[in-house]
């Protein structure tokens, strides 16, 4: 590989066609800006590239489980299984509902949860487990449906980074009661702000639908198209304004167009670090398995001078620190993968907590290290932090 003079290289970067940047002009010029056609349109492309028969647009990723967890009934004092390792949302929305968030320790190959310690974790009181399908690789979800069946709980996906990752050929989002993505501009498909909640139960989604918008039984597009625009609609629910915009609807949907695409070029850069890092002892790159499909929302690696193990992970850490300064001042920008949620100062004083008491999730976090990777990533950026690693070998 040539040698590359100095570069910076974010750690994502949005890149939008002129079209799309156009396509916010319509709803802008129509005058019609909040959940109208544009949103229909959007929500009918999810559908049919995700293959979930509803897809609900909503404000945020957040939002959209909040609203799920919602539209299911949880009830204060309940019980939610969250994964230790995944971003702050996930036991957030559990929160803000009032029900009790229990961690559960994730599985340190995938940076999902660990499947086997459901079993510990079940109580009388637990209603729901929400799996994450971090980074873009699916979590392992049959045996989490049937362990959902056999307790009679809820499964709620936080497919927030889950946008082209598939699970045994289904897309995720489509395997649990309801899934949910997000439209952040670290996503492939991006609105700014926004979130997909999806669903194939014809009750949930018209539940969902209501309680995104304010509870009413009709939305405005609906009642503007009947027969008597004039009258306002009946409220069963005491519902919520989660209600996305047409303009960035109109975003969305233009990118959606293109879905295929962006998806095939991240995991095409996923596999030039994949190529060039193999031999890498101390960089361990993102497991490949049978029957997943990986999105690669991110590009998530464990550092490794070490074997990880509970008296390892301050060395690692430090090393590991050390290590993204170097590529800081080479212009590089890298972040860990994400945090363990329980190590985060509410959490962690709320339910007296200790990094420890979540092993995998603990090593996660000071151990991890996502490089650079996003859609419009140019072969001499991807270069420029291939041959920085390599120069850098431990």
């Amino acid at each position: 590989m040539r040698s590359i003079t100095h570069m910076n290289v974010p750690i994502a970067r949005t890149s939008l066609l002129e079209c799309e940047i156009q396509s916010v002009m319509e709803p802008l010029r129509s005058g019609w800006l909040v959940q109208g056609p544009k949103v229909r349109e959007f929500e009918d492309k999810w559908s049919a590239f995700t293959g979930a028969k509803h897809s609900i647009a909503v404000t945020s990723c957040t939002t959209g489980l909040h609203l799920s967890l919602a539209a299911l009934g949880l009830q204060p004092d309940d019980e939610v299984i969250v994964p230790a390792f995944t971003w702050i949302s996930t036991a957030n929305v559990v929160e803000h509902l009032g029900a009790k968030v229990v961690f559960c320790d994730i599985d340190l190959d995938t940076f999902n949860l660990d499947v086997q310690q459901l079993a510990s974790l079940v109580t009388s009181k637990t209603k729901a487990i929400l799996p994450v399908h971090l980074f873009g690789m699916a979590a392992d979800m049959e045996p989490i449906n049937a362990f959902a069946k056999q307790h009679e709980l809820w499964v709620v996906e936080d497919a927030a980074c889950g946008f082209g990752s598939r699970y045994h050929e289904q897309h995720v989002g489509t395997l649990g009661n309801m899934g949910v993505f997000s439209f952040h501009p670290r996503k492939a498909i991006t609105t700014g702000e926004g979130g997909m909640i999806t669903t194939q139960d014809d009750e949930l989604a018209a539940r969902l639908r209501r309680l995104r918008d304010h509870g009413a039984a009709m939305s405005d597009l609906q009642r503007h198209l009947g027969a008597k625009p004039y009258l306002l609609a009946d409220h069963p629910d005491a519902g919520y304004n989660q209600r996305m915009t047409d303009f960035q609807a109109a975003l969305g949907s233009a990118q959606m167009d293109r879905a295929s695409d962006i998806i095939q070029e991240r995991q095409r850069l996923a596999l030039r670090y994949d190529e060039a890092f193999f031999k890498l002892p101390w960089l361990r790159t993102p497991v490949h398995r049978a029957g997943y499909d990986h999105g690669y929302q991110s590009y998530p690696c464990l550092f490794l001078p070490e074997n990880i193990n509970l008296e390892a992970v301050p060395r690692i850490n430090e090393r590991r620190n050390a290590w993204m300064d170097k590529l800081q001042n080479a212009g590089i920008s890298t972040r860990p993968a994400t945090h363990a949620v329980h190590m985060l100062t509410f959490y962690r004083h709320k339910y007296k907590l200790n990094p420890r008491d979540f092993p995998s999730a603990y090593a996660a976090n000071d151990c991890s290290i996502s490089l650079p990777l996003f859609h419009g990533m140019t072969t001499e950026e991807q270069d420029y932090v291939i041959e920085q690693v390599l120069e850098s070998a431990i």
